[in-house]
């Protein structure tokens, strides 16, 4: 069983260390340039061989609930009011009538599941593919925006839990996800990452959520050490997703507050799905006795948007 890291002896990479590391994650996902990024190794063969991973026909959600509830995670939660209800017309009221609601969020906070767009990540002046960054405005991104993807993406996803791995219920902010983490959790599940997978890696944050309650994780979080994309990059995965938001807080390398997104989006063109939740899935797939499935996939059509919420769909 892999041992238990804790955030005092995390391997913090210098600025040097992780420009090279940069270089050599975009050098090796070369292939993975034009508007839909790594999304090319999600071919329509791959979109066929994931469809015959269905066996049983049940769907599992890996989204949560959407938060309207301000806390220490979460200070401007998504907006719900009602604009009408039939109080409004009073309770004998007859004929035709309508509820409906209103709906604002937040994309990118740190409670709700969302996917990132491409456009997201501005490194050094650029936008992955070395995109200029002034294609995004006020008006929103003229380039790699959330609407690149409006067909969805359908692929074999993979869920590996690194808690199980550990044999803890969940990692404590601060903790990473190394490389031979990902590689350990493949062998004890007895399931390969593929090229053109949509990868989810399991930390426990919902969990320790739920039981715990919410904490400040822009400031400590679970997540994956930046050095663990080498693993990414050797399957040739599509899409990361995480039940955190995938990057370790503090961070893992110098100057770099989220090196895990600049790695991921920047350099390897990977959509990422932040904020996600396995605790529903996890317990099937340990069930069944099997940690891949059907992947279902679906942002609103958002044209100039930097990202989108999420429900992504487990068929297994």
């Amino acid at each position: 069983m892999a041992t238990r890291a804790g955030p005092t002896d995390r391997p913090r990479l210098s600025s040097a260390e992780f420009d090279v590391l940069y270089r050599r994650l975009a050098a090796r996902a070369a292939w993975a340039g034009g508007e839909r990024g790594a999304l090319a190794a999600l071919t329509p063969a791959r979109v066929l061989a994931a469809a015959r991973e269905v066996r049983t026909g049940r769907t599992v959600t890996l989204a949560a609930p959407v938060q309207t509830e301000s806390g220490p995670d979460d200070p401007e939660p998504a907006e719900h009011r009602m604009s009408a209800w039939p109080r409004q017309h009073g309770e004998a009221a007859s004929g035709l009538h309508f509820a409906m609601d209103r709906f604002a969020m937040n994309v990118h906070g740190d409670a709700d599941s969302h996917v990132d767009a491409l456009c997201h990540v501005v490194y050094d002046g650029t936008l992955h593919g070395g995109v200029s960054a002034h294609t995004v405005t006020a008006d929103g991104a003229d380039a790699l925006s959330i609407d690149t993807v409006h067909d969805g993406i359908v692929g074999r996803g993979v869920l590996l839990d690194v808690p199980r791995l550990r044999g803890v219920p969940w990692l404590e902010p601060g903790e990473h996800v190394t490389a031979d983490d990902l590689g350990s959790a493949e062998s004890a599940q007895g399931v390969q990452v593929r090229e053109g997978d949509l990868l989810f890696v399991r930390v426990g944050h919902r969990r320790r959520r739920d039981e715990l309650g919410a904490w400040q994780a822009t400031e400590a979080r679970a997540g994956l050490h930046p050095s663990a994309l080498e693993f990414l990059a050797d399957r040739r995965v599509a899409v990361l997703g995480s039940d955190g938001n995938n990057d370790t807080a503090p961070s893992c390398a110098e100057g770099v507050g989220f090196p895990v997104h600049v790695l991921a989006i920047h350099a390897m063109g990977l959509l990422l799905l932040d904020w996600l939740q396995f605790e529903d899935l996890a317990p099937v797939c340990a069930a069944q006795g099997r940690w891949s499935f059907l992947c279902v996939v679906a942002p609103l059509r958002l044209p100039h948007a930097t990202g989108s919420p999420v429900n992504p769909i487990a068929v297994l």
